[in-house]
């Protein structure tokens, strides 16, 4: 963490509870990670972290280990802990993945989905449409996030859940940086939407092809940011 990052009186700490520690220390480090405030290849100094915190180092160690195992955090020898940084090519093999995974699930939910399950989807849909036409970015961005979630939850695949969730973890931040541009952002919400009537129509092939290629294209605006090494 940087001087200035340690030093700055914006920072919002979030209150560590003291029951399972840990856990809670873990849910902080992976905030202020995902939120940008510790940067890819920024060291994790332990003793500046549990000042912050106000916790001891073993908690603190337990949570850098859960983050390690997350890919969010990496232990170089002779060097400590650094948050991990992601080249242009494991970022292209991370949406590749995910993109693979979310056609299979949206394959699945199209023509298995409950009614019930699709009048909740297409209420977190919709009120996630009322977030982008009120230009609230931040507020889109966490009910999309949650509609991805839910739609990979609604296939009942649980070794597919697993692990689409452990690779969203490390996408989390790489995908709130593609919405930043107005264009791309315009484009996501006619994705979504084309996926939902895909949903609505129990067609599972289109629903499939779809997501594949919005997570892919999420990507493809990802990429440009990243140097060319």
């Amino acid at each position: 963490m940087n001087d200035d990052q340690k030093n700055s009186s914006d920072l919002k700490v979030r209150p560590v509870r003291r029951q399972q520690l840990h856990e809670n220390v873990a849910e902080q480090l992976r905030a202020f990670i995902l939120d940008g405030v510790l940067k890819e290849g920024d060291r994790i100094i332990e003793t500046s972290l549990c000042a912050l915190l106000n916790v001891s180092r073993t908690p603190l160690r337990e949570a850098i280990k859960t983050l390690i195992h997350e890919g969010l955090i990496e232990h170089q020898p002779n060097r400590g802990a650094r948050v991990t940084k992601t080249s242009a090519k494991e970022m292209r093999q991370l949406f590749e993945v995910i993109s693979s995974l979310e056609m299979l699930a949206a394959e699945t939910v199209a023509t298995s989905i409950k009614p019930n399950d699709f009048k909740r989807l297409k209420a977190l849909h919709d009120k996630m449409a009322r977030h982008h036409a009120a230009g609230e970015r931040d507020k889109y961005f966490a009910l999309n996030h949650q509609i991805h979630l839910k739609i990979v939850e609604l296939s009942g695949n649980k070794m597919l859940i697993e692990t689409h969730s452990g690779l969203m973890i490390r996408a989390r931040h790489l995908r709130f940086q593609a919405l930043a541009g107005e264009a791309r952002w315009i484009e996501a919400m006619a994705e979504h939407e084309a996926i939902m009537e895909a949903f609505e129509a129990a067609d599972g092939a289109l629903a499939g092809q779809l997501m594949r290629q919005h997570v892919r294209r999420t990507g493809e605006v990802v990429e440009v940011t990243f140097p060319t090494s």
